[in-house]
């Protein structure tokens, strides 16, 4: 790599007039070989020109040392699948990410001109000497896409927005109350209607002429006027016109001319069809009447009517199917599916409790205050009083206290000076405050409220009248939530089923709609439905959603760098990824993967594997080439691919307390009313395919049953009949892959606590005393020991107006976080900063007689997070490493043998090696009789679980039902598992591994 090096770098400096030899020979064959490519002129001379360029054959990076990096000079081959693997924390997202996604990023932007990078700021060159050959560069990460409830996975990949033109286009209407085929209204049959309705009523004839759109419209009423029109009515108010009239340009308005007010009568039937027509003129084909005593409209069109109940439909428009649209949203949700419920559960979470000692979470413990006088006025006059507890108070009496008393109770009251107001009721007290306009009330109410699916629209965000829009006898919100795969099949032969004015519109966006599909069951997304909202997506599913999107895109010529594509996928959907990356690269770009994934390694053209170790260990490039070649390499990785290396399995398997949880008639989202045996103090593995149900089983229904049980956690879990052998366990314990804070001032030191302990010891020091300084003094997160500039982040955020912020190094305290008067007070020769900069590994022999401190750093090392530093902000670490440091924070704690953990796909991230680390911490939890369950697709951990449980057989409506139960051997021999399949290809290979060393023995 070095000779190359050098070679390319004299190559680089040698001047024009007097190249080398070397050089111009390769120049004289490249010439040569380009003139032989080249047309030939009139004149026998070949055309050059500049399209005629060799590309360059290689990313060639040089002296990359980003974090970890120990100055790596790799060569890349482009239009390549190309996988880096290694270790985890050795330093593969270092080389991809950091430094070839930050260089390009950086020299995108420096082709903004100088006015636009102003806004931007400057972007940091990476710490590398050369990156040649760069193309532009699209990175493709785990982030999930948006925290926004309105943002879908049908918004996000552009299908929803094809469909709502679709039916805005060919849908026939329905309606809702008679639920016949609306018909077109002709003018006479308009007269008829309102002559034989309003008879003897005062109308006012309006003609709509904006509905719902910004701006003054200062000309509009200008030339509404030279129409000879006086009269308009702006957003409900009717109004004279006035010379420069005009209105809120921000605001949505609706604006409608007047132009008639008379009294219903039959003898002025040719005043109203006078009127009646200019308004539909006007309006362009739609009216309005308003009835001014009972301060009514209604709408006639020549468009859409229902005749039978004189129901009138606008003409649809796309923003008629939007959700985030005032026209198209159902009013009682705001386009959101569900509402915000105060219900009794929430209100009163435990009925043993009397009222007194806080039975009414809102009101908390009883104090000297109007509303506890009032209450315990209310229960003295039914023979109770505040601390009688909630469960024996007379049913009645309770729904009053919660609802409230609308009478006045008692005369009586008035003789003995009692309050004789009616009462409003707790519930709907709470309910005003949600409205309130303090944010800390509102965000207090927060608490006693919960998601239910919205009444009005059945969770399907729309209006009424847009649900009633149909096309082959389906609304747009059915089609929403059917899962991709089912909709694909819908969408297949559906212009034999549409009319042929239906096909001629459709063409196209059918054409569309299909291609888009298509991407999406491509990279093994059948199972989701494009109403589910993308803040429920794991990582891996937002990033193949991304994927999907970038091969719709069709670009060429493009470094495509993704991060664990294969999260949450199952072997069977695997193949499927592969491909599509695979397409992705034949159409002449250049993908890397940073990947951990066995199938993934092998079906690429080139692997690079980093490492020997992770953190301070790794950084090297120990092996690269095709995936043959990389086999015979001996590193770590190739142990592992080429089975030298295993995961050993267990000769014994765990018998357990033969005890059981029994979680009955679980039927929540795709769940089809299944009979969860859990057997306690076991290792059990959650299997399926994607989409089958375990995330909706354990983490949906499982989880919170038991978080509202041991913890009274407000969330709801999933529709269920019952659930026994709750008294076998005493806590639960869920580590998921969320971050451990989203700012760098969360670390793993203080995510765990053991930076609380640190702080104390230093506060202990004689220094420490002598100056006064207290554990506060040594804390980065307030005001005193800190470096102010920063504010103890050691580092500055600079906002980016178009791109994610960035942060660089604080310049006064040089990200050291802390002034330098806090700094002098060192222990063992290191300040505190000096101890945040350790790597884990470091600090467990720094802190080894101080076992309060090292009882937490011990369990981070168990883990596999030797190689992390104390103070690593959360924002660096992947989902897997944000896992383990849950995982490590409650290892920590004193378990009690009785503990419940699950744990969603916890290899997410790991190396073959660091699952081998994890696969030995969890058996030893579940060694000292706790029941850990794991929601999982890594088959290296499955085959050495206790018990297994596998959903299916297939994904999303084809899921949802216990196809196989048992030991990791009985399951691999079910008929109807995909699971299975996989599973006994691994054991046959594992127990081969295993039983070597028996039989040289």
């Amino acid at each position: 790599m070095a000779k190359k090096k050098s070679a390319a770098a004299s190559a680089a400096v040698a001047p024009a007039s007097a190249p080398t030899s070397a050089a111009t020979a390769a120049a004289d064959v490249s010439v040569a070989t380009l003139d032989a490519a080249l047309p030939v002129g009139a004149n026998g001379s070949a055309y050059h020109s500049s399209a005629a360029t060799i590309e360059a054959p290689f990313i060639e990076v040089y002296g990359a040392r980003e974090h970890n990096l120990k100055n790596v000079s790799v060569q890349i081959p482009r239009g390549k699948l190309v996988v880096f693997t290694g270790i985890s924390g050795s330093g593969k997202s270092s080389l991809a990410f950091d430094t070839i996604y930050a260089e390009g990023q950086r020299r995108y932007m420096e082709t903004f001109s100088a006015y636009a990078r102003s806004f931007m700021g400057g972007l940091e060159r990476p710490d590398v000497d050369k990156i040649e050959g760069l193309s532009p560069v699209i990175s493709i990460e785990q982030k999930t896409t948006s925290r926004n409830p309105r943002s879908t996975v049908g918004t996000i990949t552009e299908i929803y927005d094809f469909l709502r033109l679709f039916y805005a286009r060919t849908a026939e209407a329905f309606s809702y109350v008679t639920g016949k085929k609306m018909i077109r209204q002709s003018d006479d049959q308009i007269i008829n209607y309102i002559l034989k309705h309003f008879d003897g009523r005062k109308l006012v004839v309006l003609a709509p002429i904006v509905k719902g759109r910004k701006g003054h419209y200062r000309e509009l009423f200008q030339q509404v006027a030279k129409l000879g029109f006086t009269k308009v009515r702006v957003d409900g108010e009717l109004l004279d016109i006035t010379p420069k009239m005009q209105l809120d340009r921000y605001k949505i308005h609706d604006i409608e001319i007047v132009i008639d007010r008379l009294v219903v009568k039959e003898d002025d039937r040719f005043r109203l069809s006078g009127s009646m027509q200019s308004a539909l003129t006007h309006g362009k084909g739609t009216a309005l009447v308003l009835d001014t005593e009972a301060n009514k409209t209604q709408f006639f069109s020549r468009f859409l009517m229902d005749p039978a109940t004189g129901i009138a439909y606008d003409d649809p428009a796309p923003n008629t199917f939007s959700f985030n649209s005032p026209y198209g949203a159902c009013p009682t949700c705001n386009g959101l599916g569900e509402i915000q419920r105060i219900t009794e559960e929430t209100v009163m979470p435990d009925p043993k409790l009397s009222i007194s000692r806080g039975g009414i979470a809102p009101l908390g413990e009883y104090r000297d205050i109007w509303i506890f006088q009032q209450l315990n006025l209310i229960l003295k006059k039914n023979k109770a009083s505040l601390t009688t507890p909630i469960e024996k108070l007379p049913r009645e009496l309770v729904e009053r206290l919660l609802h409230g008393m609308p009478e006045v109770e008692d005369e009586d009251d008035k003789k003995k000076g009692t309050y004789t107001e009616p009462f409003e009721g707790i519930i709907p007290f709470l309910q005003r405050q949600m409205d309130s306009d303090s944010e800390n009330i509102r965000e207090w109410i927060q608490q006693y409220t919960q998601a239910v699916e919205c009444p009005e629209c059945q969770g399907y965000r729309l209006k009424k009248e847009s649900l009633h829009f149909k096309i082959d006898q389906k609304h747009i919100g059915e089609l929403s939530v059917m899962d991709i795969g089912e909709l694909s099949r819908w969408f297949e032969g559906l212009e034999e089923r549409l009319s042929e004015r239906q096909n001629m519109i459709a063409r196209e966006l059918l054409k569309e709609i299909r291609k888009r599909i298509g991407f999406l069951l491509e990279v093994g997304l059948e199972y989701l439905n494009l109403h589910r909202s993308v803040r429920t997506l794991s990582g891996g599913e937002s990033q193949r959603i991304r994927l999907a999107t970038q091969i719709g895109t069709q670009l060429v010529g493009v470094l495509y760098i993704m991060d664990e594509p294969s999260i949450g996928l199952h072997q069977r959907d695997n193949e499927r990824l592969i491909n599509a990356l695979k397409h992705l690269r034949d159409l002449g770009n250049s993908v890397i993967v940073v990947e951990h994934d066995k199938d993934m390694i092998i079906h690429a053209d080139h692997v690079l594997d980093i490492g020997p170790g992770a953190g301070i260990h790794g950084g090297h490039v120990v092996a690269e080439g095709e995936p043959d070649a990389f086999l015979r390499s001996g590193s770590l990785t190739a142990q592992y691919l080429s089975g030298e290396k295993h995961i050993e399995l267990r000769k014994k398997k765990r018998e357990g307390e033969g005890k059981e949880l029994v979680l009955k008639g679980a039927k929540g989202h795709n769940l089809k009313n299944v009979t969860l045996k859990v057997p306690l103090g076991k290792l059990v593995a959650v299997t399926g395919v994607s989409g089958s149900g375990k995330s909706s089983l354990i983490h949906d229904t499982l989880y919170p049953i038991l978080n509202r049980h041991f913890f009274n956690a407000k969330r709801e879990p999933l529709p269920f009949s019952s659930i026994e052998g709750l008294e076998h366990i005493d806590k639960v314990i869920e580590v998921d892959q969320s971050p451990i804070g989203r700012t760098p001032r969360s670390n793993p030191a203080t995510y765990t606590g053991v930076f609380t302990e640190i702080r104390q010891l230093f506060s202990s020091l004689p220094e420490a005393k002598i100056r006064g300084y207290g554990p506060g003094r040594f804390s980065f997160n307030v005001k005193g020991g800190r470096c102010e500039t920063c504010e103890g982040a050691g580092l500055r955020t600079i906002e980016m107006n178009f791109l994610p912020d960035v942060h660089v190094q604080c310049e006064t305290c040089k990200g050291r976080r802390y002034n330098r008067e806090t700094l002098e007070v060192r222990f063992k020769g290191k300040s505190i900063t000096d101890v945040l900069d350790m790597t884990i590994e470091k600090a467990v022999e720094y802190f080894e007689n101080q076992p309060r401190i090292l009882r937490k750093i011990k369990t981070l090392a168990d883990v596999g997070l030797g190689y992390i530093t104390l103070g690593q902000q959360a924002t660096t670490l992947s989902g897997g490493e944000a896992q383990r440091v849950k995982l490590a924070t409650e290892l920590s704690k004193k378990d009690t043998g009785k503990t419940f953990y699950i744990l969603d796909e916890p290899t997410t991230g790991l190396h073959f090696e660091d699952i081998r680390h994890l696969s030995d911490v969890l058996q030893k939890l579940a060694d000292k009789g706790n029941s850990v369950l794991i929601i999982e697709h890594n088959l290296d951990l499955i085959k050495v679980a206790d018990h297994i449980i596998d959903l299916g057989p297939e994904g999303g409506a084809g899921g949802g039902t216990i196809v196989a139960q048992g030991t990791p051997e009985q399951v691999a021999k079910a008929k109807k598992s995909h699971t299975a399949r996989f599973l006994a290809e691994e054991l046959r290979v594992s127990k081969y591994a295993e039983e070597k060393p028996d039989a040289a023995a």
